[in-house]
């Protein structure tokens, strides 16, 4: 006779080559799959036997693209709020933590003990572009590289976002990664990040070697990327019935994977990888794809051969669904292991001690408070008006675009206030160079007030955004009082505010409690205006210059193809007299 620990009797079990529901009996012997069969075995005997009858069994999902920073939270936190999702691994890119303390502060993330099981990419764009056009707590480069690929942990080389660096010059640090990842790592996943690029110029890029893309999709880049070889990665904004029709129409199932990418902490109340799988599905993706998207094409692509499929030999990590319409989740199984149910529930589970951290990693901005005359633009002009460069953003999506308005000269100041714009400043916050960037918003709140954030993708500096002077001191003196996080400011009076002090972009409190902060936080953008299917997203990627098509550093307005700055002010209309460090 032969002794497992669980036998799962008439479960409606979902075969992933058939990719189908059929009635099996589940053996599972510690922290594997044991045995399925058509019949009970009568030569087995389970210690604890569970009646499967109406429930659907499935692998856990996989997300194969996230950032754990993006939820705001720590992994022990993340790992707590994900699995009762039917979450079991991810492949987590801390880009986020490497951008404010380098290889060290991954070394911390890493070490995180988690139910949960995390891989990790390598971050390979730390910064995103280069320290000539940002500044960053840390910076990753070869030696850092080479470290981190002698971890057995790190599956993949994450997302490569500079462009310009991949595909045309190859002593840039990031053409020298991906060398040096190709040497001696030659089988590992090469992520790529390549929103707009078509053509001849995606060719460039994919020459690298990069092989997937998860960034913003349409029909047409969709299908030209899969058709020259790429992995694409579907995050929730490019969950489109015009995307999913694409798919369907040309097969494409084994060449796409459904990722998150970016979550946030209120949204982590809800659900996680399980909400864009329902989103998919409601774009007209059948159900047993959605599935096969979200557990085996993942795994694949990460070589996670152990898992994806439920199949002897492979973890015991699964899903007991009630009903497969919804989705809903009755159990959620990790390594054989009950670790979500009606008798342990969805509520936060531990209190984790972080005193493993750093002390300086809780007081991490090294700045001062800005002054009335900080927020005074001085212009040299004989011009009444002047012609400025303003950022314009979009409601869907991260994407802005450059325009050009004409700005009041008053007593020798540029009259922003007055000019239906927001000013965006961005002030280096490590204590490197003390540089501070000025940038005109085409009107992106209605009410008077003013948006502040460490969380400012990639770089992390601080970024604050208004249409008064006194709301933007505001923002940022709460800013440095609570040492980083989110604020928001209407007539002069905080409304919202997110601590995140753990490095300006974590927060170490349970998602249950950090959540309905950063849902505060949305709610408050909301209130003055702020309009965006993703509002905090939209604001923090404000900063991101590798993010089409006009982006704010602490450095200034970058062209984020070409990485050139403009001038604020057309030079030939103007001088912004404001000194460009503080």
């Amino acid at each position: 006779m032969i002794v497992v620990d669980i036998q799962i009797k008439d479960v409606s079990l979902f075969q992933t080559v058939t990719q189908k529901f059929l009635k099996k009996n589940v053996y599972i012997k510690k922290d594997k799959i044991y045995h399925i069969s058509n019949i009970e075995e009568e030569t087995i005997i389970a210690n604890t036997i569970i009646d499967g009858q109406g429930l659907f069994m499935l692998p856990g999902l996989i997300d194969s693209h996230m950032h754990i920073e993006s939820s705001m939270c720590t992994p022990e936190n993340f790992s707590d709020a994900v699995l009762p999702f039917g979450v079991t691994t991810v492949i987590a890119d801390a880009h986020e933590i490497g951008n404010v303390f380098g290889n060290e502060g991954l070394d911390y993330f890493m070490s995180a003990k988690t139910e949960l099981d995390i891989f990790h990419a390598i971050p390979s764009s730390v910064p995103s572009t280069t320290p000539s056009l940002e500044t960053t707590g840390g910076i990753i480069g070869l030696g850092e590289v080479e470290t981190l690929l002698r971890n057995p942990n790190v599956i993949c080389l994450g997302e490569a976002m500079n462009f310009k660096g991949i595909s045309y010059d190859r002593e840039s640090l990031i053409a020298q990664i991906i060398r040096l990842v190709q040497e001696k790592r030659p089988t590992m996943p090469l992520e790529g990040h390549c929103p707009k690029i078509q053509g001849t110029e995606l060719s460039d890029f994919l020459y690298s070697g990069i092989s997937s893309d998860h960034t913003h999709q349409f029909p047409e880049s969709l299908k030209e990327r899969i058709e020259n070889g790429v992995f694409v990665q579907l995050q929730a904004k490019s969950l489109t019935k015009e995307n999913i029709a694409v798919i369907k129409e040309n097969n494409f199932y084994e060449y796409v994977s459904i990722v998150t990418d970016d979550i946030m902490a209120d949204e982590l109340l809800d659900g996680h990888l399980d909400v864009n799988l329902r989103k998919a599905v409601a774009c007209g993706l059948p159900i047993e794809k959605a599935i096969y998207m979200t557990t085996y094409t993942p795994a694949r692509r990460m070589s996670l051969n152990d898992r994806g499929i439920i199949a002897p030999g492979k973890l015991a990590d699964f899903i007991l669904l009630d009903d497969l319409e919804t989705f809903n989740i009755k159990t959620v199984y990790k390594n054989g292991r009950k670790v979500y149910g009606t008798d342990i529930g969805k509520q936060d589970k531990k209190e984790y001690d972080y005193a493993y951290y750093p002390s300086h990693y809780f007081d991490t901005l090294s700045t001062r408070k800005l002054t009335l005359d900080d927020v005074t633009l001085k212009v040299e002009t004989d011009l009444e008006k002047v012609r400025c460069q303003v950022i314009r953003k979009f409601e869907v999506g991260t994407f802005t675009e450059p325009i050009t308005k004409e700005i009041p000269v008053i007593g020798g100041c540029l009259d922003w206030e007055t000019a239906d714009c927001s000013l965006l400043i961005v002030m280096e916050r490590y204590g490197k160079n003390r540089n501070i960037s000025y940038s005109l918003v085409e009107k992106p709140i209605d009410s008077k007030g003013a948006i502040g954030t460490t969380w400012a993708h990639d770089h992390h500096n601080i970024m604050i955004m208004g249409n008064t002077k006194q709301d933007l001191l505001k923002v940022q003196h709460e800013l440095l009082d609570i040492k980083g996080g989110y604020c928001v400011s209407l007539n002069n009076d905080i409304i919202g505010s997110c601590p995140l002090p753990l490095g300006g972009i974590i927060s170490t409190a349970p998602i249950s409690i950090l959540g309905l902060k950063v849902k505060e936080i949305r709610q408050s953008m909301r209130q003055l205006g702020y309009k965006n299917m993703n509002e905090i997203m939209s604001f923090s990627t404000l900063s991101l210059p590798v993010s089409p098509a006009i982006k704010v550093t602490d450095m200034g307005m970058l062209d984020t193809k070409t990485q050139e700055f403009y001038s604020l002010i057309h030079e030939e209309d103007g001088t912004l007299l404001n000194a460009n460090t503080y």
